[in-house]
């Protein structure tokens, strides 16, 4: 078994202050906590402040270094710069690169543990705003392996952030894919959609107003007095807080039942923020922040398609408080086709959904995964 070696970050890196005195052209990055190394301009667009100051107090960061902003380290401001060419930063960042002690793919997964955070705190310095400089870390303490088990411990992380890239992007395309069947499926003025046949169905579709074609009703909240958050009574629904992905998240009850939702009845939030729409799993109680609407998956895939396009927003009144009425929702005019048509839409759009929950659970299990490798892999 080879033994793991504790020693200072100080004598496996080197520090790095080259300034570009000579006024090379190199482009200007900055470090996301999400994105690592990203190009200012495509931050911030080409004609960005930045880009029009002096850069010869910049540092330069060659392939190979690794940057860090001192005062935002903290939320995992630090990336390994890997692109082809050398680019400049802000002289407020720290550099470094390392010796041939230390694998820079297991230290860059290292920077990512609670035990490198936990030395962060222990280590910054600072008033109101804490700053974790280049001493600071030349402080911190690792336990180091080998070189080739370094290597191995990074290859095996890598593998799984490969596919954890590969499965956001199969999700990103579910996701397009859904967007663009909705635009053209919920689309039923027949001025703006194109005539569409599906298993033989004539597409003829009726303008109706909502209310002519389902329930709808206005909430009313209970006396907080029976509020129990302890999970007795039924839940209460109240707002946008409480909704999540298209269902509910119970956060408070109520013993007091003041408006009611019956199972598989559309929630709409009806003030700031307005729009936000789930299907309840349960009978429920509705605050005055929503609107219960007996209909059916068709209905609801219509209705989130006029959030997407901003709809609620635009008839929305009130400037720092916004909120749409009853009859907002009532006098709303939808296009509906055939019953057939209707649940065949709804269906192609519930499996789409269905496909992206699956990847959801997929790449989560893949972040569980990720975070108990980069909590056991490193001691």
């Amino acid at each position: 078994m080879v033994t793991w070696e504790q020693r200072k970050l100080g004598t496996a890196i080197k520090i790095i202050k080259d300034k570009n005195k000579n006024q090379h052209s190199y482009r200007a990055f900055s470090i996301s906590n999400i994105k690592g190394f990203i190009a200012q301009d495509e931050q911030f667009g080409k004609d960005n402040t930045y880009s029009k100051t002096d850069k010869s107090t910049n540092y330069i960061v060659k392939p190979g270094m690794f940057a860090y902003n001192p005062a935002r380290i903290n939320v995992g401001s630090i990336a390994y710069q890997n692109q082809t060419e050398p680019v400049l930063v802000s002289s407020l960042y720290e550099i470094f690169q390392t010796n041939s002690k230390i694998d820079d793919s297991f230290l860059m997964n290292w920077f990512k543990t609670s035990l490198f955070n936990r030395q962060i705190k222990r280590l910054e310095e600072g008033g109101v705003r804490q700053y974790f400089f280049i001493d600071k870390m030349k402080e911190t303490e690792i336990k180091l392996p080998s070189i080739s088990e370094q290597n191995q411990i990074s290859k095996l992380l890598q593998l799984v952030n490969k596919n954890l890239d590969l499965q956001q992007r199969k999700l990103k395309e579910l996701q397009q894919v859904k967007q663009t069947l909705s635009q053209f499926l919920l689309n039923g003025n027949t001025h703006t959609r194109p005539t569409l046949r599906l298993n033989g169905f004539e597409d003829i579709w009726k303008e109706n107003k909502l209310k002519d074609i389902a329930k709808i009703s206005m909430g009313q909240s209970p006396s907080s007095n029976n509020y129990n958050k302890k999970g007795n009574g039924k839940i209460l629904i109240q707002g946008n807080a409480d909704i999540d992905n298209g269902g509910i998240r119970p956060r408070v009850w109520t013993t007091e039942i003041t408006k009611l939702a019956n199972k598989n009845d559309i929630l709409l939030t009806v003030r700031a923020p307005v729009g936000e729409l789930a299907i309840t799993n349960r009978e429920v109680v509705i605050g005055r922040g929503i609107a219960a609407i007996k209909g059916n998956k068709f209905i609801y895939n219509l209705l989130v398609q006029k959030n997407k396009e901003h709809f609620w927003d635009r008839i929305s009144s009130g400037s720092t408080f916004k909120s749409i009425s009853s009859n907002d929702i009532k006098q709303l005019k939808v296009y509906i086709p055939s019953e057939k048509e209707e649940t065949l839409i709804a269906s192609v759009l519930e499996t789409i959904k269905n496909k992206i929950d699956f990847q959801n659970e997929r790449i989560n299990v893949i972040n569980k995964l990720k975070k108990y490798l980069l909590t056991n892999l490193f001691i």
